[in-house]
């Protein structure tokens, strides 16, 4: 049936959705790189950090063991730790944030879009996110979860099992030995984790693609419709917008005798406002520039409506607000002397009256 999602998308239907930020990305590829990322920085930061650790540590004990130990002396040490923790933990989070970005790079070509900044009151509704919870795909993910768990719990269990007698004899050596053994058997553990998440991101990044290749599937009408819609010669496409530009300029003439005032340049801009009862803020209901401002005045003045000399209230209206739209709350001020004007010195019966 034509109806059916048979087709493959269009290079305009990627390119649509790859501006709203709907692409392939897999969690797992995020997770293996942060990860991987943080252990290669520990392990470069390790011998540093165990010599920077005990001597601070050293340097604690040799001063709780003083006798002039104080409030302030011990204000000071907390503050060296906290300098030093900071100081040692900065490589580590630093090669977690350039993975995390790199991770992104790698599955899709970096692209800077604002859609998913843009406030969706949608996302509010707690109906779509209960079928998201029930859905094939939550299932998936939950699938997902639990292989994953299963996999890395039964690595780490293979690799810290045999070495169970020697973690429970671990108290009676020294603390060099203790950290030797502990930071070797951290890495080799963190080492085959990461071997394990590879293949596991690989493979649902693999996933996560088919996966967004059939939501973007089309049928054949919308194909249809698509090509027809890119197939309108130019000469067309520029009669329809030249129309589209007539009967906008039409309309907005049409609205002209129901303004208030008419705000101009004097002569390039012409800006047409009301102010009636129903609105709660000045609306523009035309706007023009050069041969459509003279038209707009022409019409103001054969229906007795006021024109109002104010060259920067003009251009900034004609700049900033759309036809149909009311007018900002920063132009408040200058449009109220206007309206204020109008009121004392205007002859016609005035909207807001």
């Amino acid at each position: 049936m034509s109806g059916e999602r048979t087709e493959k998308a269009t290079p305009k239907r990627r390119g649509e959705a790859q501006s709203k930020g709907q692409v392939a990305r897999s969690q797992e590829v995020n997770s293996a790189f942060v990860l991987a990322a943080t252990f290669g920085a520990l392990a470069l930061t390790a011998p540093t950090l165990q010599d920077r650790l005990s001597t601070l540590f050293r340097e604690t004990m040799e001063r709780v063991a003083r006798p002039d130990l104080t409030t302030e002396t011990i204000g000071g040490l907390a503050a060296e730790w906290g300098t030093l923790t900071l100081t040692l933990c900065m490589p580590l989070l630093l090669a977690a944030i350039l993975a995390g970005v790199l991770a992104n790079v790698v599955q899709n070509r970096p692209r800077i879009s604002g859609a998913g900044l843009k406030p969706d009151f949608k996302r509010l509704n707690p109906l779509p996110g209960v079928k998201r919870m029930v859905g094939t795909q939550s299932l998936v993910e939950l699938l997902k979860s639990f292989v994953k768990i299963g996999v890395i719990g039964s690595v780490a269990f293979l690799v810290i099992w045999p070495q169970l007698e020697t973690l429970v004899g671990i108290g009676y050596q020294q603390p060099s030995e203790i950290g030797a053994y502990t930071g070797s058997l951290i890495m080799r553990l963190c080492t085959f984790v990461v071997a394990i998440l590879v293949p596991l991101a690989v493979a649902d990044l693999t996933y996560q693609r088919w996966h967004h290749e059939k939501s973007m599937r089309m049928s054949k009408d919308d194909v249809k419709q698509e090509a027809r819609q890119q197939d309108i010669a130019p000469e067309i496409k520029g009669a329809i917008k030249r129309r589209a530009r007539e009967l906008s300029r039409q309309r907005q003439l049409a609205e002209v005798p129901h303004a208030d005032v008419i705000v101009t340049n004097p002569t390039h801009f012409a800006v047409a406002l009301r102010y009636g009862k129903d609105v709660t803020a000045p609306r523009v209901v035309a706007k023009g520039a050069d041969l459509l401002a003279a038209r707009i005045r022409e019409i103001a003045q054969e229906h007795d409506i006021s024109i109002v000399e104010n060259p920067p209230l003009a251009r900034a209206l004609y700049a900033q607000v759309d036809v149909g739209d009311e007018i900002p709350a920063d132009y408040f001020g200058a449009v109220a002397e206007v309206l204020a004007f109008v009121f004392r010195t205007s002859r016609r019966t005035l909207s807001w009256v």
